[in-house]
């Protein structure tokens, strides 16, 4: 057994074990409904190995890509390389490969299915805003996801989210234009869209519920393994407190990943406050705060 198995958050394992759970589930009923539904067994098993796959290989890829990360070298960001470097060796864990997004929206996440394709991704606002203790913080909270695994699961169900909300939307629109000619055809796509939305919604729950134990972890684990809670919660506070002065465009472009990030980006009008992924962020101050305490004496 791996050191960085041994030094995991066993709340946070008991939680993807059981969300990943859910979700097979999940998947196999809408496989079954399909089935049920008339849709022939060679189509849903190619459509089904298309998405896992995809997924599998694609994922990290695909989250660098949205959001503009661009891996870098050391000759590039050699500070930054030897922080991440100083914390995966107290970790006892593969240093990942590091990004930078070119944003002036302070922020990072982590993303990759294991070790040999995990990236911890920073963007330049961050590196501009935070002192080194505080970037510090930031990293290990990182590379604590990365040690957990946790970011597996928030991939998947946010895979499982988006191809729900797409069928539902081609379901719906076909039961609009299709239904008059076929009133079978027109049921069918009915039981389609219900479907898909409880797909939806699971996945939605799913995502909130484990994101917002993951970030907590995350930061327990950064602070144990740095042993400054209090520049992690520093490097919080700069973070949210520098988010709406940057350009709303900006925030926009990076809000569909917000369940990655440190810290969400959000801009004001969206519709995803109220439905956070990470918890309060005065709470999360405030255990910061209570370990630096605990820490002193």
């Amino acid at each position: 057994m791996s050191n960085s198995w041994k030094n995991r958050d066993p709340g946070i394992t008991i939680r993807i074990i059981a969300c990943l759970g859910i979700l097979a589930i999940l998947y196999i009923v809408f496989i079954t409904v399909l089935v049920y539904l008339g849709l022939g067994y060679l189509p849903i098993i190619l459509i089904s190995t298309a998405f896992i796959l995809s997924q599998w290989y694609f994922s990290d890829r695909i989250v660098l890509w949205s959001t503009g990360a661009k891996i870098v070298t050391k000759d590039q960001y050699t500070d930054l390389h030897t922080l991440v470097e100083q914390i995966a060796v107290v970790n006892r864990q593969p240093k990942p490969k590091i990004a930078v997004v070119n944003s002036s929206v302070p922020n990072a996440f982590a993303t990759g299915k294991g070790h040999s394709s995990s990236v911890v991704a920073v963007t330049t606002g961050l590196l501009n805003l935070l002192n080194r203790d505080e970037l510090e913080g930031v990293l290990a909270h990182e590379l604590t996801h990365i040690r957990n695994r946790d970011v597996l699961v928030i991939t998947l169900a946010s895979l499982f989210s988006t191809i729900a909300w797409q069928i539902m939307q081609f379901s719906f629109f076909g039961s609009m234009y299709g239904a008059g000619r076929d009133r079978n055809n027109g049921g069918a796509m009915l039981i389609i869209i219900a479907i898909s939305f409880i797909t939806w919604i699971v996945s939605f729950l799913i995502i909130r519920a484990i994101s917002r134990y993951r970030e907590y972890s995350a930061d327990r684990g950064a602070a144990q393994s740095t042993q400054k809670p209090k520049s992690l919660a520093s490097a919080l506070l700069k973070i949210s407190g520098n988010m709406d002065r940057a350009p709303a465009r900006e925030v926009r472009h990076l809000e569909g990943y917000s369940a990655f990030f440190i810290i969400p980006a959000i801009s004001r009008e969206s519709l995803f406050n109220l439905f956070s992924t990470h918890p309060p962020i005065e709470k999360r101050i405030q255990k910061l705060l209570d370990m630096e305490k605990s820490m002193e004496r």
